[in-house]
């Protein structure tokens, strides 16, 4: 039998270009997604180049890591709850308007903050609290676990990291202990950031009678949709009297250390009063999207009786929200800023406001003074953030790398009036993705504290000089353009 050559090249090629027509559509189909998306055309660049370079693996990291689910209203179930209601519980909710009235100069200078907030957050501002700072491990958690320990009521607990450890194993317990009491417990875990935590744990605390759920679960037909959208907040509410919120999870590397980076500095508040019902709300909010279980008794909401006043705001962000509220407010405070902005932040990955905010403040010269850690980590942070610091320095931003461990802390300090501490990175990811809470505090000796526990941090830090940097093996401008072209993305 003949066999035809010609033929054989005819029916290859059809398959030939069956197979780009094939390819076209796979590809082209998230490109015009992407197009209509209508981001910043630097992250809408960069996708667009990953699939053109990898398109099989590009689209998968699209799905799974590049939807914008903001736009989609994946969270659509938050909205049953009624936020307006829920606040109308909070007591004595001060007017933004009596600011105006206050006698600190200071004070009044931040008034717009205080309004910002309110508008694109709804957060209240509120008066009567006492706030106590936390530095690092031990006195975070002894002042945790002697909280839960003193619980009547009930205790509500929202973490990004729980680790099957010694602390962790501790806080267990408890929960076990105060649960046999009588005391309500509820916790939501975010499931991917407690991937590591065994059976045994969550089931110990389910055959307790704690209530529990893991947040936004990632299964295999719908990890697309979530794996990339984050519960990072850190949240602690017992009886409505006592709230913390902050940076540190809970596992033992916040104590201990650890062999990569050392000790871990890191930073929490206490809170007692009016912005503890702020950080109620969040928690009733987040466990009726989880659960579809109401928490609206005014015993959740009990009558603050605290006198001192501390003006602090407690904001929320997140997919689920109209505005960037946090990154909206750290551009607003550091481009209004007077005297001084310090940040503290271990994953630092600026976008174009915050970079404008910073350079324009710098070149105003108002002191502005970033504290990283020296050893991140994290592969890309490390170096895509290390990409940002030419342009810094020349703007006379100080740059300093904390050499004692790894500083996990998220702080910023302005002008020895304002302050933040929560869960918010100065990073995209913390801006556009994560469910992040930030306590916001106007009040000049929880600001300086904070600035002078800033200060005693850099002792133990090293100041990136410009005249030395540019002098940086070429290898390392290379790594760090190389993970600057994935942060749009990341």
């Amino acid at each position: 039998m003949k066999f035809d050559f010609l033929n054989l090249f005819h029916v290859e090629g059809v398959w030939a270009v069956v197979l780009y027509v094939f390819i076209f559509v796979i590809v082209s189909f998230p490109l015009v997604i992407i197009l209509l998306e209508n981001r910043n055309p630097v992250k809408t660049l960069s996708w667009i180049l990953v699939l053109v370079l990898i398109p099989f693996l590009g689209i998968l990291l699209y799905l799974y890591f590049g939807k914008n689910l903001r736009k989609e209203k994946i969270f659509t179930r938050k909205e049953f709850q009624d936020a307006e209601e829920a606040r109308t519980m909070l007591v004595e909710d001060l007017k933004l308007e009596e600011i105006r009235l206050n006698n600190n100069p200071k004070l009044c200078d931040k008034y717009h903050l205080m309004k910002l907030l309110y508008n694109n957050s709804k957060a209240i501002l509120t008066q009567k609290n006492q706030v106590k700072v936390l530095n690092n491990g031990e006195e975070t958690f002894s002042h945790i676990l002697q909280a839960i320990a003193q619980a009547e009521q009930h205790i509500h607990l929202e973490y990004y990291i729980i680790e099957d450890d010694e602390i962790g194993n501790k806080v267990k317990n408890l929960l076990i202990d105060k649960r046999k009491q009588g005391v309500e417990v509820r916790l939501i875990y975010d499931d991917v950031g407690c991937w590591g935590l065994s059976d045994n744990y969550l089931n110990d605390l389910k055959q307790a009678g704690v209530e529990l759920y893991p947040f936004m679960p990632v299964s295999t037909y719908r990890f697309a949709n979530k794996i990339n959208y984050r519960n990072h907040r850190k949240i602690i509410v017992i009886d409505g009297k006592f709230g913390f919120v902050g940076g540190l999870n809970i596992a033992d590397r916040y104590l201990k250390g650890n062999a990569d980076q050392g000790f871990w500095r890191d930073t929490h508040l206490m809170l007692e009063g009016d912005a503890v019902l702020s950080l109620q709300m969040i928690f009733s909010m987040d466990w009726f999207f989880m659960s579809g279980k109401s928490l609206k008794e005014v015993k959740y909401f009990p009558q603050p009786t605290i006198e001192e006043r501390t003006f602090v705001q407690i904001a929320a962000s997140g997919p689920d929200s109209d505005w960037a509220s946090i990154m909206q407010t750290y551009f607003s405070a550091i481009a209004t800023a007077k005297e001084y902005v310090y940040i503290s932040t271990p994953y630092f990955l600026p976008n174009d406001p915050i970079m404008v905010a910073l350079r324009t403040a710098a070149l105003s010269g108002i002191t502005i003074r970033i504290l990283l850690p020296e050893r991140n980590d994290s592969f890309l942070t490390n170096w895509g953030s290390r990409s940002f610091f030419s342009d810094l320095l020349e703007a006379g931003v100080e740059i300093y790398l904390y050499t004692k461990g790894f500083t996990h802390s998220k702080l910023l300090m302005v002008d020895d009036i304002f302050a933040t501490v929560g869960t918010s990175n100065m990073d995209i990811r913390s801006f556009d993705q994560n469910f992040e809470v930030n306590a916001l505090i106007y009040d000049e000796t929880i600001t300086k504290s904070l600035k002078l526990a800033f200060e005693e941090d850099l002792l133990y830090s090293s100041r990136v000089i410009l005249e030395e940097f540019r002098f940086r093996p070429l290898h390392h401008k290379f790594m760090e353009s190389f993970a600057r072209l994935f942060t749009p993305v990341l």
